[in-house]
């Protein structure tokens, strides 16, 4: 079984976990996860972890991500998009677009952030939704996200179109949320689509129904290897046949051996022999140690 990463353009309407149950049942595998839950309301760029590409998803996890999000003006909601209940509404205002940009360009940078209630982070071991659902009061606590870029794509009398880079744990949500509070009125979002994770584009995403139409070949034809998805990581190649030493635990002294690489000490780094992938590992006062063992 080739492991890797595929990346799915998410249908508006279902799961991120429908996703991995479709591949699941094509692949006939177990070892399918998604990299972080994509709204259901959301479209857009979704990497699959498969095989034992599994034990990376942290990495592709952590990498930053960029959406264009359209929000309409004048109204807040619960769950602060347009399938909640409406909470307050504001008179209409005609924003400049001026007005607008200024605004957006005081979120860049580090921000303080409250996820929404409706969303899938744990508090005490339990989702906020479910805190919602049951009618529960929970402090959310604030945390600190970063916003990349932020820009204005459309405006008009009761939308804006937004693009935003930004990353892991941002709630585009709750930026908007705050972009209405920031404008002296409300705000919610009304259409969310993901068009980047790290370097994965949406323009080369391929569409879950089209998976559906691939046989097992055809679906492993598009998968990313691994390795090539950690680029944000250090890289050491190497060159001697040390491979079965590593994955069964053994340290190696960089110092005793031929290698090529670039890499920081203390860091995870893709780890190869002889230009074969094995996994991540880390060097440590020169002394390499595997920490995810990933070859077959």
């Amino acid at each position: 079984m080739k492991m890797g990463i595929l990346v799915v353009n998410k249908a508006k309407g279902m799961t991120s976990h429908d996703v991995v149950a479709i591949l699941r049942r094509k692949l006939n595998i177990k070892k399918v996860g998604h990299t972080g839950t994509l709204d259901p309301m959301a479209t857009g760029v979704l990497p699959i972890c498969i095989g034992n590409a599994t034990r990376v998803s942290d990495y592709i996890m952590n990498q930053g991500k960029s959406y264009i999000a359209t929000l309409k003006f004048g109204e807040a909601t619960t769950t602060y998009d347009f399938e909640g209940e409406i909470t307050n509404k504001s008179d209409n205002k005609i924003f400049q677009v001026n007005e607008v940009k200024n605004v957006l360009e005081g979120f860049k940078g580090i921000i303080e952030q409250t996820p929404p209630i409706y969303s899938a982070l744990k508090v005490n071991g339990k989702k906020l939704y479910q805190y919602a659902r049951e009618g529960k009061e929970v402090e959310i606590k604030k945390r600190n996200v970063k916003i990349y870029d932020i820009k204005l794509l459309e405006l008009s009398n009761e939308y804006a179109k937004i693009e935003v880079s930004c990353s892991k744990g941002t709630y585009i949500r709750s930026l908007i949320h705050d972009i209405g509070l920031k404008l002296n009125t409300f705000a919610h979002m009304t259409d969310l689509i993901r068009n980047r994770v790290g370097k994965f584009e949406l323009i080369n995403a391929i569409d879950i129904s089209k998976i559906n139409e691939l046989n097992f070949e055809e679906i492993l034809e598009n998968v990313i290897p691994a390795e090539k998805c950690l680029y944000n990581l250090g890289q050491i190649n190497i060159l001697e046949d040390l491979k079965f030493r590593l994955i069964n635990g053994q340290r190696v002294n960089i110092k005793t051996i031929k290698y090529n690489g670039i890499f920081n000490q203390n860091k995870d780094i893709v780890v190869s022999v002889n230009n074969d992938f094995i996994g991540i590992g880390k060097i440590k006062n020169n002394i390499l140690k595997m920490e995810k063992v990933l070859c077959q």
